[in-house]
């Protein structure tokens, strides 16, 4: 195995895709643009703790920083969605806001993780 996350690590990724889970379970369900939204997020967002955990059971640093790279791909997809359930469809909730820096914070966790990955590499 070559991941080096640790069980804390993997635990705040699951716990960013719960609370997707639960900011969706709470977006309005009669506006059919939410609904579509909150769907492309609730995919992205749980995507993120999947890909995490497929990166702790890597083979290679290639496979980490790959596995790693689909992570920050998908939470920058869950900030769109985010930044466009704010912005254009008035869902301000304290959960949204916390969710969108959650997601923030972990795409530049990622990101530090991927260049020492590859600078350890060289």
């Amino acid at each position: 195995m070559f991941g080096r996350l640790s069980a804390e690590f993997r635990d705040r990724t699951k716990a960013f895709a719960s609370a997707v889970i639960r900011l969706f379970v709470k977006l309005p369900g009669d506006r059919e643009e939410v609904r579509v939204l909150g769907r492309q997020l609730l995919r992205s967002g749980t995507s993120v703790a999947a890909q995490v955990r497929e990166a702790s059971r890597a083979r290679s640093a290639a496979e980490f920083c790959s596995k790693l790279e689909g992570a920050t791909q998908e939470a920058d997809e869950s900030q769109l969605w985010l930044e466009l359930l704010r912005d254009d469809c008035g869902i301000h909730d304290p959960a949204l806001t916390a969710v969108l820096t959650e997601a923030g914070e972990l795409i530049a966790i990622f990101v530090t993780m991927v260049t020492n990955t590859k600078g350890k590499a060289l």
